[in-house]
């Protein structure tokens, strides 16, 4: 499918994950390299469970195409499978290679096998009191069938044999408690995998029976009811037109110790029933997504990248009133070089302020311990109109969305669970302010959540204005939100499932009108739309020189005929890469701002939206972020004809450059002219590659 316009989704997002795999072979510290391979980890489980579950499905169903790319999902299994056997050889050698260096500056992660004598029997003593008591020993035979496996369970399978009978062989497993951590922690600087440890003492665990062998192992399910909504959505509207009935919890994948037992092995075969092809075998521990549990190590915290402290700038880095500070200008902050502070002041400053009748907000996922939650709490028990929507249906959030809304409809705030249909995606507040007799209103518009823990770790952007042209939209939508309005259109801003596609195509068109002159940069997390894809392409033909930035998946192959003049990067680094920001050079105004990424889901499933930036200074510091993206050779790798990335690197005799280093000294050196008074609006609006 190489002249194809469009490249599948599942394997360009392998392509992305390998990029993640990949931040190991840097010049990094060394507990960086190890959150990458946790964050690998984590992003290939939630694959499995979501995109193979559904894959599986579709080919049960007997259904042929899934895509654009017109690959069938046994053709999509397939490839699947022997590139993730192949990746398997190198997440082992980067988790290899890192251990070993990790010993060398003092941090071990050994088996039980390989510790003195002292470390041994601080882990004994460890599991007869911790590990003992919750772990459960499970005996398989014809009076205790096989147990359900929930979902990433993790567990020992064992070999015995009966101490008075030693022709009889049994086979049962021990599993591991979810609330165990997966280390031993012997010393401070020893980490010891949980199964090496119960391995050691079967002989407790199954009195009066020898250990033969065991093998640690880990299956993943069909995740179904709690996140299929998220990402496989487009599979179950496959699947519902009555082609299939789901079959629930499906085994889509068995990780097993190398060189396991062949009995054991057949023995897991035969209760699971999992096909031969999806077990894959490891050399190295498994459930690496709890590779935290070092991570977090304090004692070593000089083993990974030394922290940044956002940074707050003028006009909110004064003591004054926000709602003042808003009022003399539209303000956009970029996050996590700049604090999330403001995002949070602007609540707690409303629920406090008399003048304050109202505050309306959109929840997607928040802090454990939200301080935005705590100041609606307090607005609404003192009175004001607190309007929430609060999406129950956030991936992995739920009970933690179910809790707060709960809390604030206590207090008095009136709670919308979800839009029929529909999940609410995007990122707004609305305060309204009684002021001289009249009614005055603030508006905030992101393209990430009201996390302030995610905006020290996502890039993303906060705009707050005053503007009157986004207060009647603002209200619109909270009204659609709230009430019964089947005109889902507004008039500035922009909302899907109506309008943020179809303004885009028109963007987009209108750019191909102008030929060669057209200019198109696209910041996104994924481009998976076929329309968009094609409108691209056509627009390329035309002329229109595009760059797209493009985090994870990108279905649009460029640089082939029809999309000769588009080029992909995507920039994978300290960061996580989240903003979309859009510039069109003939639009007005150019730039865009959006919660929305250019797949079906967002643009045609999902109430988002793509505000317009008016205000020609932070037009231009959106640009620039954009051009600096553009220009980075550190962070980026470019998306080739034949589907693959190449890193990019610094040519000879060009300037190395790091996005996410240069902003962070961009907005520390005005943050420095600010402490020494220096009123440089120069500075505030300078060139990025320029300046740092």
């Amino acid at each position: 499918m190489a002249n194809s316009i469009f490249i599948n989704r599942e394997l360009s997002w392998l392509r992305f994950n390998s990029r993640v795999l990949a931040q190991c072979e840097k010049e990094i510290p060394l507990l960086e390299k190890l959150k990458f391979i946790a964050i690998y980890s984590t992003n290939l489980d939630e694959f499995y469970m979501i995109r193979v579950a559904g894959l599986k499905q579709l080919f049960s169903a007997g259904i042929m195409a899934s895509g654009d790319d017109g690959m069938s999902p046994l053709e999509q299994l397939k490839h699947i499978r022997k590139y993730l056997q192949n990746e398997q050889i190198y997440l082992e050698r980067h988790y290899l290679n890192t251990v070993s260096e990790l010993a060398k500056n003092g941090l071990f992660i050994k088996s039980y096998d390989e510790l003195d004598e002292a470390l041994k029997a601080r882990c004994d003593e460890y599991f007869f009191s911790n590990i003992m008591p919750v772990i459960v020993p499970i005996a398989v035979d014809a009076t205790h069938p096989f147990p359900h496996l929930n979902n990433l369970s993790f567990s020992l399978a064992v070999k015995l044999r009966d101490q008075d009978a030693p022709d009889v062989l049994k086979y049962g497993m021990v599993r591991i408690s979810r609330v165990l951590p997966r280390f031993c922690q012997p010393s401070e600087n020893v980490y010891v995998p949980i199964e090496s440890v119960v391995k050691r003492h079967a002989a407790e665990i199954f009195p009066g029976y020898n250990l033969i062998s065991s093998a640690a192992f880990r299956v993943t399910r069909n995740a179904d009811i709690v996140i299929e909504e998220e990402e496989a959505d487009d599979f179950m509207m496959m699947l519902e037109q009555g082609l299939k009935l789901r079959r629930k919890g499906a085994f889509v994948r068995m990780q097993i110790e190398k060189d396991a037992d062949e009995d054991i092995l057949n023995f897991l075969i035969s209760q699971t029933k999992i096909f031969h092809k999806d077990i894959y075998h490891s050399n190295i521990p498994l459930t690496l997504n709890s590779l935290w549990q070092i991570v977090g190590n304090k004692e070593f915290s000089h083993l990974c990248l030394p922290p940044y402290v956002p940074k707050t700038l003028p006009p909110f880095s004064d003591e004054g009133s926000i709602f003042e500070a808003i009022e003399k200008e539209d303000v956009l902050i970029v996050h996590p070089f700049e604090s999330f502070d403001p995002v949070v002041k602007l609540i707690k400053e409303a629920s406090k302020d008399p003048k304050t009748i109202s505050i309306r907000m959109t929840l997607y996922r928040v802090d454990k311990n939200s301080p935005i939650i705590q100041s609606l709490i307090e607005a609404a028990s003192d009175g004001k109109q607190v309007t929430v929507m609060v999406e129950l249906k956030a991936r992995f959030d739920e009970e933690n969305n179910l809790h707060w809304a709960k809390a604030l409809e206590n207090a008095g705030a009136h709670v919308i669970y979800g839009i029929t249909g529909f999940k609410v995606h995007a990122k707004a507040s609305q305060i309204i302010r009684q002021v001289d007799g009249k009614l005055k209103f603030y508006m905030h518009f992101g393209t990430g959540n009201y996390n302030g823990g995610s905006a020290k770790i996502y890039t993303d952007v906060s705009y707050f204005t005053s503007r009157t042209e986004f207060a009647a939209d603002s209200t619109t939508f909270f009204h659609i939100l709230t009430g019964y309005n089947k005109n889902r259109r507004l008039d500035v801003l922009s909302m899907s499932p109506m309008q943020i596609k179809e303004r885009i195509i028109e963007k987009i068109r209108h750019e191909a009108l102008q030929g060669s002159k057209g200019r198109i940069i696209a910041k996104m997390n994924a481009l998976v739309d076929s329309d968009v894809i094609r409108e691209l392409c056509a627009a390329s033909r035309a002329g229109v020189q595009i760059d797209l930035i493009v985090r994870g998946i990108c279905c649009l192959r460029p640089g082939i005929k029809g999309s000769e003049n588009i080029r992909v990067r995507s920039i994978i680094g300290k960061y996580l890469e989240h903003a979309r920001i859009l510039y069109f050079k003939h639009a007005s105004p150019q730039i865009y701002i959006s919660s929305a990424d250019w797949m079906p889901r967002n643009l045609e499933r999902r109430l988002e939206l793509m505000t317009p930036i008016y205000d020609e200074r932070l037009s231009r510091k959106l640009y620039e972020i954009l051009e600096l993206q553009l220009s980075d050779n550190e962070l980026a790798y470019e998306l080739k004809p034949n589907a693959e990335y190449a890193k990019i690197v610094p040519k000879e005799g060009e300037k190395s450059i790091n996005s996410h280093d240069v902003l962070e000294e961009y907005i520390a050196k005005i943050y420095r002219s600010v402490k020494k008074n220096i009123d440089d609006k120069a500075l505030l609006v300078a060139k990025l590659l320029k300046e740092s």
